[in-house]
């Protein structure tokens, strides 16, 4: 946690990832966040993981440090309070991310009814304002049939929902970039923000759709292996398995080293007449004839002595592991990554809470805030943004 943007008011009427993570990063740098929710919780307030008490992880982690207004949003009054919350007066205020449906009683024209300068991001499944959501953007883009192994033409689903948190985070950018420009010119604006738009433009930004376009045909499955370069997982002698991008120079000769088989991939070179050294490309092209050299290597040795050798020469690797073992064994990343603190939240557990992932030097990092419990606020906002008694 920080204060970069203390004393910046955001309201947040969203549900699911993308909405709620554009809030939780704007609170994670300081500013007052205030979500409304229906009385007895949103479509997301019981998603699951659930805590053992029955509580959901899932909700506490999205709005951890916000504060929490339960409204009657099925009647005209409720409806009535979400809006004038949205809209209150303010320099600092007037910012709205949302991902209720772009006409209906929080569209952008009547939100500017009460407020003209009012900034509001919308968060969409696709532009035409179709719904959808990760997994079937994810679907749509084509990149369940890229991943998965390559000896099978069976979709494959990634788990994690990258649309969603790539859209919460230019939902984030967008509105302190609109809120800046507000300064200077007062003028309020919506910015909508598909979650298709954003998986679309973020294949285009890779060149994958101009590979597309200009080989006609899609990209080969690769089970582990990476496209464009040499990396894969290994298995080492005592059965863990490990993966490793060799992706520059100096990660390329530093793994032939430590597994001692530089002569045996100059015995290639010499035998297919190229340099694997410079060229990334090329130790992919050559990939199938590169792998039976790597696995051998691999099996001669444990990862206890792989590991330290690996790290002296600067080799980039990572450990097969289940998020459990993450969780008790890898300092770096959960026991000791000062990102995280011990937090008490309304479930009642206590379990590391990460505040913001950026480490802003030299400011001091502020410990992570619990998320409020369903209407803990409602008293303070109503009257204290809307001056009711």
């Amino acid at each position: 946690m920080y204060q970069l943007l203390k004393g910046l008011r955001v309201v947040e009427g969203a549900s699911f990832v993308a909405g709620p993570t554009c809030g939780l990063y704007l609170a994670q740098y300081g500013a007052e966040v205030i979500r409304f929710d229906a009385i007895g919780g949103g479509p997301d307030f019981n998603r699951w993981p659930l805590s053992p008490q029955g509580p959901s992880f899932y909700w506490e982690g999205l709005n951890k440090g916000k504060k929490s207004v339960a409204l009657n949003l099925t009647s005209p009054e409720g409806r009535a309070l979400a809006v004038a919350i949205a809209t209150a007066p303010g320099d600092n205020a007037g910012l709205f991310v949302t991902n209720f449906p772009a006409e209906g009683f929080l569209s952008y024209e009547r939100l500017k009814v009460s407020r003209a300068d009012i900034i509001c991001a919308r968060v969409m499944g696709w532009a035409d304002a179709q719904p959808g959501l990760d997994y079937t953007i994810n679907s749509a883009v084509g990149v369940p049939y890229m991943t998965g192994p390559a000896d099978s033409a069976a979709p494959v689903n990634h788990v994690f929902p990258a649309w969603d948190f790539l859209t919460g985070a230019m939902a984030a950018f967008s509105l302190i970039a609109a809120e800046r420009e507000r300064r200077e010119s007062g003028q309020g604006r919506e910015i909508r923000l598909p979650l298709a738009d954003i998986a679309a433009s973020s294949l285009a930004n890779m060149g994958q759709l101009a590979e597309v376009l200009f080989s006609g045909a899609d990209r080969p499955r690769l089970g582990n292996a990476i496209f464009g370069a040499f990396g894969r997982d290994f298995a080492t002698r005592d059965g863990k398995r490990v993966m490793i991008a060799a992706i520059t120079p100096r990660q390329w000769l530093g793994l032939l080293s430590t597994l001692g088989v530089e002569a045996k991939v100059q015995a290639l070179e010499a035998q297919i007449g190229v340099s694997l050294t410079a060229d990334e490309g090329l130790r992919f092209t050559h990939q199938d004839q590169l792998f039976p050299i790597i696995e051998a290597g691999m099996a001669l040795q444990d990862l206890a002595t792989l590991a330290p050798a690996f790290d002296a020469v600067g080799v980039c690797w990572g450990p097969y592991q289940t998020l459990r073992e993450a969780v008790t064994t890898d300092s770096r990343l959960f026991t000791a990554n000062p990102i995280f603190s011990a937090v008490t939240h309304p479930s009642g557990e206590t379990y590391p809470t990460p505040g913001s992932a950026a480490t802003l030097s030299p400011d001091q990092r502020i410990d992570a805030t619990p998320a409020p419990r369903l209407g803990q606020h409602t008293e303070e906002v109503l009257s204290g943004v809307l001056g009711l008694p």
